[in-house]
């Protein structure tokens, strides 16, 4: 509960508009989040989830929370439209493509990747909803 409570913090926070860095701007992050699940759909806690850059190898570290929840939040820019990612999440590893429009400036950029058994299942037009209701803590 502690650790959903600070991603959800971490989130709120990053979100905020204001006069900040162009750093905490929302054009310059990429959010991945989904759930991971075992095969009969039993969430999976504190699992390790790394999400990395292949172009440069870094890695943004994050963990599932107790309903199977991860949320890992990339520096990317406007320039990283087509980049692609491995999210690596107990034994699953999936590569993703970045997918947003660079032009957009005020929505949210990410995709939602749901691990479930041994498949994977990307769902972009989910991403918004879950985002807005892990903030909202719906």
């Amino acid at each position: 509960m502690m650790r959903r409570k600070t991603l959800i913090a971490l989130v709120v926070f990053l979100s905020l508009n204001g006069p900040a860095s162009a750093e905490h701007e929302v054009y310059y992050r990429y959010t991945v989040l989904g759930y991971l699940k075992d095969a009969r759909g039993t969430p999976l806690s504190g699992v390790s989830v790394s999400l990395t850059r292949e172009k440069t190898g870094f890695r943004y570290l994050g963990e599932t929370d107790a309903a199977g929840l991860y949320l890992i939040v990339a520096r990317l820019g406007d320039e990283s439209a087509g980049e692609r990612l491995r999210l690596d999440a107990g034994e699953h590893r999936v590569s993703l493509v970045v997918t947003f429009d660079p032009r957009n400036h005020t929505e949210e950029r990410g995709t939602r990747l749901d691990l479930v058994g041994g498949h994977s299942v990307e769902r972009p037009s989910w991403f918004l909803s879950t985002l807005r209701r892990v903030v909202g803590g719906e």
